[in-house]
């Protein structure tokens, strides 16, 4: 079984920065790719940002040039770098993950999600 727990987020002023964390674990085998999802109260969840396993990044329009998604593989951990934050970046933050382990070559995994509120 794989867990992914996200953390870091919190309350920050508008133009603050903030990085969150994905910490995944369990009988891991290889992380495929990881990315970073936002929900705001009354809207549906959007895609932030995705870092594939070969290193290539891909980003929202919404984030692009504000956020930043790496890795450590010998971590199992992701991070999502959130710089100049605005007051519509306020959402609960999810990761989500494809993580082969030795029961099957690829799974998607979600964890339970990180507040991020942005005051103006």
């Amino acid at each position: 079984q794989v867990q992914l727990v996200e953390s870091g987020g919190g309350l920050v002023q508008a133009g603050g920065s903030l990085r969150l964390s994905c910490v995944a674990s369990g009988t891991i085998y290889r992380i495929r790719n990881m990315a970073w999802y936002r929900q705001a109260p009354g809207k549906q969840r959007e895609y932030v940002a995705r870092l594939i396993s070969t290193g290539d990044t891909n980003y929202a329009d919404s984030v692009k040039g504000r956020f930043t998604i790496s890795g450590d593989n010998a971590k199992n951990t992701g991070y999502l770098q959130m710089n100049n934050l605005k007051p519509e970046d306020t959402a609960i933050y999810y990761c989500n993950a494809v993580v082969e382990t030795v029961l099957n070559t690829g799974a998607l995994y979600w964890g339970q999600g990180t507040q991020v509120t942005v005051s103006s």
